[in-house]
Parts: structure tokens; sequence; C-alpha cells
């Protein structure tokens, strides 16, 4: 499966809509999405993962890393995730508590 990113400007914030499998074959992409807008000046970020179908290790460093670049600049970075095998790992992890997220766009923004 492959990885599909749509960016777009809503509400003060720049949403990431993320679709398909993050792994260790397709982080890179959403790693270098979020490299690339950080560099073009944009820090304030909301990843939605409503259309992920799966999120390994790899994915999860992603998102931390991603977190720790826009927080350098002031910046946040939330999630969208109403998935309850995504919100386990997100859980497991430990990474409730280090990222916002929320059930929609709307109330990430």
């Amino acid at each position: 499966m492959d990885l599909s990113l749509t960016a777009r400007a809503e509400g003060g914030r720049t949403v990431i809509e993320v679709a398909g499998e993050i792994d260790v074959y397709t982080a890179p992409k959403l790693r270098e999405k979020i490299a690339a807008l950080v560099d073009e000046g944009v820090y304030d970020l909301v990843i939605d993962l409503e259309r992920v179908e799966f999120l390994d290790s790899t994915g999860l460093g992603v998102l931390v890393g991603g977190l720790k670049r826009v927080r350098t600049h002031d910046g946040s970075l939330s999630l969208v995730c109403t998935q309850e095998r995504l919100l386990k790992i997100f859980r497991i992890t430990g990474l409730t508590k280090v990222f916002d997220i929320h059930p929609d766009v709307a109330s990430a923004i």
C-alpha cells in the first residue's frame, strides 16, 4: 500500500491528510513533507490520520520527529485520530501524553 499526503491551510494551521500505511517504506515520504513545510516557515501542523490503515514504529518516530521539529520554532503538531487500533498504539507507547489527539480536524484547529 502506498502513502498519500495532501496538505491544505485551514484556520491558521496546515492540515496534512494522510492515507494508506505509514511504515518503514513510506514513512520517509511523511518525514520529507513535514520537513519541507517547516523549511517554508509552517510551524503549526495538524496531521489527520483518519485514513491511515497501518502505523508502525518508524511512523511513530516520524511523528515524534515532526513534533520536535515544529517545537524548535515554538510551533505545534496535533493529531486527528479516532481509530481504536491506532489510539491503542499511542496509549501503549505513552505518546498520548506527548501529542494532542483530537477526534476531528475542527477540534484540532
